[in-house]
């Protein structure tokens, strides 16, 4: 009995054994399959393959290309990879690193006939018709029946000018696919292009009938009849697509687009409203209405549309940059850069939102902080032109305008029709009175945009410099045909008869252009200027107060009223408009300084201070606040604080002559660095040639270091510039005294008494007086 319960009891531990040996070695041989796979590099490179697959089709383009990179690192002749990745970067916009790969693909796959068809794309996109040709030829002659080298064949005819050929090779691609609807259609727009309209329609019907669950044909034939201004039947095919493919947000955003092209503003945003309902999971859908109402200029819309879309979807990043641009739009700085944040801490290296970064840094008053961001956006993301654009507008912010016009020429170099880096040259090019180059920037524009007046105005300016008066009147002309609602065009059109003195002429533009845009500043200030030339203040300030009634929150037109109200002798009504423009707009420097400018004049200096301060909170990097602050510290004697802010001018913007001539003068006058002084009276001298007193600064600077003949030469030219000055006569009686000529001392110091018997140094000048006297005898 012992031995029988012995047996069992090691049968069943055997069995245990046997079991376990099992699960053991079945583990072992997992373990080993699974290295195998490891080290097997063709099941390696496939899994990779696979995953950038799945990734694209989920649109993770970046995650995809990484996957099909990993690949090709196992295996750099995989044909199929690099052809996928060249795919990635089609959808990245990178054409260059697409033409690449899909070169590589034909290199080691001759008969991709995908890829040489794309690469043929290409050729023909860039004008290269023989390469285009040689591409397509080399596919129909391995792949005959490829219609899709057949229709670019068609295609690269069209180019060609044969347009005979061109209808020929298209047919062939119908009769290639007759169940297709792309052949129909390639020679339906084709038989467009070529003005036969009813084959074109024919063929478009065709495709529709040969594919009818295809939205693609109705939404093409909608596109037709758009073009031909039958919006009844462009809008039934537009139904006709959304039907078909209900999901596809396409048709909706065509339909949608259709109705703003006829001016039917509110039956658009409905479509798309409608289309954020039917589609709420797709982002292409919902995301259309805040994109609408950003195009036809409802920002206030547009980010009550995105706040509310950022709640419901916090995943979805292209909304996210959206509201934070729209929010750094509206100078809403602090909400922007949280939303930013939010960005950037789901994707460090994200290049919009690191240049949102610097872009929010810039406008805090913080370029300097910037700048180095900026930087790293555009070294890791050479072909992102937004990068180069806003580090150029950093660097502008700190005063070097040099580096600014090289990486805003760099980001029109990447994306030649990026208006806002062609504008940011333009008004370089105005800043520097470099017209020659404002014309060559204003013909950009209008090549890129010419449907926009504002390249039309530029290239005007251009010519009115250069004196082409007919030339710059043919402009202006043509931005009024491109844009007949616009003010811009006839607002230029009153500046040219301005100047002409044409005074009737001009004050019909300007009416025109308030008549279109009863806003427009720059109507109401020409119809102004009409008036006071016609010694109408009066009439002038009429006009002013009742475009007020008209747009009574402007803060421009109560800067305009404050000026009228001096001109008629009115400082108390003249301040009174100031104020209500700070009021309705915080950014409007001019009525800051306006308030303060009467407040000094009425003694009130301390008022005049707060004002500034005022000013500074709303805009803290203008540098003509610092400016009029540190003249108000003067008047009162405070130069330690007069010599601040104009440190803090030059701080912003360098280059400022004004405050470098400014803080020169009161160094040499108080006691500061000689050498300092004179560099910055030297740039003063440069940047203010015409102005009198940089002449004299410098001038001054040179009687300092002992150099008395070059500060009288100085002080001549100043004097030139303005005789009545006392110190210009002061000064030069100075440098006179020191170059041991005490006629010519006498003489200027004399006069200096002349126009100001109470000039300060009017002690310092009879001692002086006295001693030439005694010098002359």
């Amino acid at each position: 009995m012992v031995c029988e319960g012995s047996l069992q009891s090691l049968s069943k531990t055997s069995v245990s054994f046997v079991s376990a040996m099992t699960l053991f070695l079945a583990l072992i041989l997992t373990a080993l399959s699974l290295t195998g796979c490891t080290r097997n590099p063709a099941v390696a490179k496939k899994r990779y393959f696979d995953r950038g697959t799945a990734y694209l089709q989920e649109n993770k383009t970046r995650e995809a290309s990484i996957e099909f990179q990993n690949a090709i690192q196992i295996d750099p002749k995989y044909a199929a990879a690099h052809y996928e990745l060249a795919q990635c970067f089609l959808r990245e916009r990178d054409v260059l690193h697409a033409f690449q790969e899909l070169a590589r693909a034909t290199e080691f796959d001759p008969a991709d006939w995908k890829a040489q068809v794309e690469i043929a794309k290409m050729f023909l996109a860039a004008g290269k018709l023989p390469d285009a040709l040689d591409r397509v030829e080399k596919v129909l002659k391995g792949d005959p029946q490829n219609i899709s080298a057949q229709i670019l064949l068609s295609r690269i005819d069209v180019a060609s000018g044969k347009a005979a050929t061109a209808v020929t090779d298209a047919e062939h691609a119908v009769h290639m696919a007759p169940s297709s609807p792309e052949g129909y259609l390639n020679l339906a727009v084709i038989l467009d292009h070529n003005k036969d309209l009813p084959g074109a329609e024919k063929n478009f019907k065709k495709a529709a009938e040969v594919a009818p669950k295809n939205s693609g044909p109705a939404l093409a034939l909608a596109q037709f009849y758009e073009t031909q201004k039958r919006w009844d039947d462009s809008e039934k095919e537009f139904q006709t697509a959304i039907a078909v493919d209900p999901k596809n947000a396409l048709p909706r955003a065509e339909l949608a687009q259709m109705y703003l092209s006829e001016g039917q503003k509110d039956s658009a945003a409905t479509v798309l409203i409608d289309a954020k309902k039917a589609l709420p999971d797709n982002p292409s859908a919902y995301r259309m209405l805040g994109d609408f109402y950003i195009a036809v200029g409802q920002n206030d819309k547009a980010l009550s549309e995105f706040a509310s879309l950022h709640s419901q979807h916090p995943n979805d990043s292209a909304v996210a940059k959206s509201y934070a641009e729209l929010l750094i739009t509206r100078k809403k700085l602090d909400e922007a850069g949280r939303i930013n944040d939010e960005i950037l801490k789901k994707n460090p290296s994200d290049p919009v939102a690191l240049t949102y970064r610097g872009q929010i840094l810039e406008m805090q008053g913080k370029p300097q902080n910037a700048i180095p961001i900026l930087q790293g956006v555009a070294k890791d993301n050479p072909s992102y032109a937004p990068g180069f654009y806003f580090l150029g507008s950093a660097y502008a912010a700190t005063g070097d305008y040099t580096q600014a016009q090289a990486n805003w020429k760099k980001a029109v170099q990447l994306r030649p029709q990026m208006i806002d880096a062609q504008r940011a040259l333009a008004s370089l090019a105005i800043r520097n009175r470099d017209f020659e180059n404002l014309s060559s920037v204003a013909s950009q524009i209008i090549k890129y945009a010419p449907g926009v007046p504002e390249g039309y105005l530029l290239h005007a300016r251009a010519l009115v410099s250069q004196g082409n008066i007919a030339g710059a009147e043919a402009d202006l002309n043509k931005a009024i045909q491109v844009a007949p609602q616009n003010a811009t065009g006839y607002a230029g059109l009153g500046d040219l008869r301005l100047a002409q003195k044409r005074l009737d002429e001009a004050e019909k533009y300007y009416r025109d252009a308030l008549d279109r845009d009863p806003a427009s500043s720059d109507a109401l200030r020409g119809l102004v200027n009409v008036e006071l030339l016609r010694k109408q203040p009066a009439k002038a300030l009429t006009l002013v107060n009742a475009q007020i009634a008209r747009v009574p929150n402007s803060g421009n037109f109560y800067q305009l009223l404050g000026e009228v109200e001096l001109k008629n002798q009115d400082p108390a009504a003249a301040q009174a408009a100031f104020e209500k423009s700070t009021q309705l707009d915080h950014n409007n420097v001019q009525s800051f300084l306006g308030v303060a400018s009467l407040q000094m004049a009425h003694g009130s200096i301390d008022a005049a201070i707060g004002e500034y301060a005022n000013a500074l909170q709303a805009n803290p990097r203008d540098v003509e606040i610092y400016l009029a602050l540190g003249e108000a510290y003067e008047m009162q004697k405070q130069w330690q604080k007069a010599e601040e802010q104009y440190q803090k001018a030059l701080q912003i913007n360098p280059g400022y002559a004004l405050a470098a001539n400014n803080l020169a003068y009161l160094m040499l006058e108080h006691g500061g660095d000689l050498s300092v002084a004179f560099n910055l009276a030297q740039t003063a001298r440069k940047g203010l040639p015409d102005l009198p007193n940089s002449a004299d600064t410098l001038g001054w600077a040179y009687y300092h270091q002992g150099l008395y003949s070059a500060a009288a030469g100085l002080f001549e030219t100043a004097i030139k510039g303005n005789s009545k000055n006392p110190t210009f006569h002061y000064h030069l009686g100075m440098a006179y005294d020191r170059e041991n000529n005490p006629v010519m001392a006498r003489k200027e110091f004399e006069y200096t008494l002349q126009i100001d018997p109470e000039y300060a140094q009017a002690g310092e000048i009879h001692k002086l007086l006295a001693t030439s006297t005694a010098k002359s005898n």
